[in-house]
Order: C-alpha cells, then structure tokens, then sequence
C-alpha cells in the first residue's frame, strides 16, 4: 500500500509550533519544529518511509486523514460529501415565504424591487398549504422551518402570516413533525398581541436590522423626515426578548456608521435581564455598496461588544460545504408573494429570474435554472485544484451560477487570503474552549 499527503493540507507558524490543517478531515494537528520537518520530509520523498521512521506519528497523521491512500480520489470524496449534505438529506425542509414584496422603509442600500400593492392572493396562500401537505409525507422528514422574508413580511401579517402558521400548526400535529418559524423583519411593527399569537405557533426567532445607534439609524429608517424608527424598535425587540424570543440584531454597517455614536447603541440594552442578554446576538455586516476596507473598524467594534459581554456572531465564512447556503439544498423552496419560486434571496424576485412556479396542487414545477443551480458545482477548474475546497467549493451555486462562464475564485486566486480564513477558524475554535 502505497500513502500519499492529502490534496487539503495546508499549515502556518504559531508561536514556536506549526499548525497543520486539513479541510476534509477539519481538523487540526499542532506539530513542534521536528515533526513539522519530518512531514515536510516525508512529503518530498516518500510518505512510506515515516512509518519506518516515526510508527506513532505516521499513525497520527493517517487517522487524521492527513495521509492517505495513493488510489484515493479525494475531489470524489469533497463530491460526495456535498451530495449527501444539500441533496440526500430528506430530514429537514426549509420554506421561505414573501407575503409581499412591499416595505414601510426604503433603505439606501436595499437590492429588492419594491412593489406597493404586492400581496399574497388567497388561492396562492391555499396552495402554499397544498404544498406543506405534500412536504409532510415524506417520511424521512423530520423538521420543517418556515421563515418569512419580503418587503416586510408583518405588513401582511393579519391576511397572510398569521392565517398560514395556524394552517401550518395544525397540519404539524396531524403528521407529528418538528416545527419553527422565524422572521427577517425590521421590527416595526411587532407588538405584544402578536408576539403572544406567534409564540403559540411555533415562532422562535427574528433578525432585526439597526443602522447604527439613532442618529445614523433614523437617517435611514425613518417614518417621515420628522419621525425616527431606533427607538420604537429597539422597544419592539426588547419586548420579543421579554416573551422569550431569540433575536439577533443585524448590525449594517457603512463608513457613515462609524462617524454616528454607534458604539452608544450598547447603553440602550444595558437593562436587559440575564435570559433576555442570553437570548440577544448581536451580527455585523459590511452594506454590500461599501468600498473602504472597514475590517478593522469592524473588529474594534466587535471587541467592543464582547467586552461587555454580549453575545456575537463573528462572520469568517466559515464553511460554505458543511454548513451550506440554504439556496445550495435540494429540499428548500422560496415563495413569492405571486406564486414565483425562487431559491436565493439575496437577489431581486424578478419572474423573469424565478426558478418555478407553485401549483394549484401543491408541487414546485421547476424549470431550468433551477436544475442548472443544483449542477453548478465542480465545474471551476480552480477550484478542484485548491487546498480548502472542502470548506469553501467555490461559494454558495449563486456564485457558481454568475461565474459559469469563466474561471474564479472567491478569495481573488489569493492563497494567503485562503491562509488568513483557515486561521480565523484555528483562532476561533481555540478561542470558544
């Protein structure tokens, strides 16, 4: 049996000691300067002969899957592991709704069309629950997610939400199914007696945006030009924690942020008791439109957050393989308020980018760029050379899907850049024991 170093290796310094980490396998080995050598060693002449050499570490290093067999085709295995996470596993559905597509605010930076009388009909409600119906059977399905994204999806909340969770709640427990739901909202418009109503039917979560504290905030979500929206919100997500929400904060975050007080916004949830605190994450994100660098700012103000011991999400693009984007998964619809399916939703819901169309019985007819997503991957010859394509395969298909006709790289083709990530993840992990 002839051994060689796996495709996916790849290490850096770290104090005295070398950190080795393979990204099918993640998982890391931490090597003094003499090990660091022998593999180094080994990895120029012959693999084979370390089991001479050093019995105990060859073994290491092939547990690890840091060695492997010769006739190993380890691109097959980073294939087959995708196909067994976002196509074979049949045990959780994850349907997003737009009950419509229109919104009370009108962000700066917002990449969705608008539509001010866009309303979900009642025979598109009627066939959402047809379709929920046909989800149920399969009997490997364990759990269904329901979230609702838009426009502001509380706008339709009376006609469309509420109405859906209770024909949703109920069908639940004819079928025996795990069940939540969840909402992308800007929070206006929560208020106790819906809170109550959603707590009963399975809500567990929302993400809610601020802008920055309230001077930059209101210069971007306002009511009118005389009328703010921090404080109301920040009320409405305090009460969602008082009923025992989850609530994460999405911080959007533009070079303007940081010229208001935005490291103040942490004095208005000083107040929060101990399960409310637990309850709340705060995420930080970069607008999309944003060209100055802000990594630095951003780093400073999540420290910011962590010394005053609340709870963060940190973005390292950690694992676009097995922690997948729901768009990537077989099992996960996106509906329109109109009927028009779609799987990302980080883009506009133009019909002429729709990727089916829900029918009266309750089945997504899918056309071809939806079969075209699920097969976007593994075409970028770059990618099946690369070290981390086990945790990165090119980004989400929607980048896959937007560069089919040339080859690219999500990190610029820049293998340091590659590095820092497998880094930030060393660093992460080590951080959290």
């Amino acid at each position: 049996m002839y051994m060689k170093t796996s495709q996916f290796n790849l290490s850096f310094k770290y104090g005295n000691d070398f950190v080795w980490y393979n990204s099918l396998a993640n998982d890391y080995i931490i090597m003094n300067s003499f090990l660091n050598d022998l593999f180094i060693a080994a990895e120029k002449e012959s693999v084979d002969d370390l089991q001479v050499i050093h019995p105990d570490f060859y073994n290491h290093l092939l547990d690890k899957n840091f060695i492997v067999d010769e006739s190993v085709n380890e691109v097959e295995e980073v294939k087959k592991l995708v196909k067994k996470i976002d196509i074979d596993d049949d045990s959780v559905y994850s349907l997003i709704i737009n009950p419509t597509m229109n919104c009370n605010f009108k962000c700066w930076y917002c990449y969705e069309n608008h539509i001010k009388k866009s309303k979900m009909s009642k025979d598109t409600l009627q066939n959402i629950i047809s379709l929920v119906e046909n989800i149920l059977q399969n009997k490997s399905l364990k759990k269904l997610t329901l979230s609702w994204f838009g426009g502001e999806p509380l706008l339709q909340y009376e006609d469309v939400v509420l109405p859906l969770l209770k024909e949703v709640k109920s069908l639940i427990g004819i079928h025996k199914k795990e069940f939540s739901s969840n909402f992308t909202s800007n929070g206006l418009l929560i208020n106790e007696k819906m809170l109550l109503e959603l707590k009963s039917l399975n809500v567990v979560h929302f993400q809610i945006t601020l802008d920055g504290h309230r001077e930059r905030h209101n210069k971007v979500r306002y009511i009118s030009e005389k009328k703010g929206s921090y404080d109301k919100i920040v009320d409405n997500i305090k009460l969602a924690l008082k009923h025992d929400f989850r609530v994460t904060v999405r911080l959007n975050l533009s070079e303007e942020t940081f010229d208001d007080e935005t490291y103040n916004l942490i004095n208005d949830f000083s107040n929060l008791n101990s399960n409310e605190r637990k309850n709340l994450i705060f995420s930080f994100h970069k607008v999309w439109q944003e060209e100055k660098p802000l990594d630095f700012d951003i780093s400073n103000l999540i420290n910011h957050f962590e010394a005053n011991k609340f709870n963060i999400t940190k973005i390292t693009d950690l694992d676009t393989v097995r922690d997948s984007c729901y768009a990537d998964k077989k099992n996960q619809a996106t509906i329109n308020y109109n009927g028009d399916v779609f799987k990302c939703t980080a883009r506009d819901f133009s019909s002429e980018s729709k990727e089916g169309v829900l029918e009266k019985n309750g089945t997504i007819n899918w056309n071809n760029k939806y079969y075209e997503r699920l097969n976007s991957k593994f075409k970028n010859p770059p990618c099946l050379k690369c070290r981390i394509l086990p945790i990165c395969n090119g980004g989400c298909s929607q980048n896959a899907i937007e560069n089919a006709d040339e080859e690219y790289c999500v990190y610029d083709f820049d293998e340091n850049k590659k590095l820092d990530k497998v880094k930030d993840r060393f660093f992460y992990a080590i951080s959290d024991n």
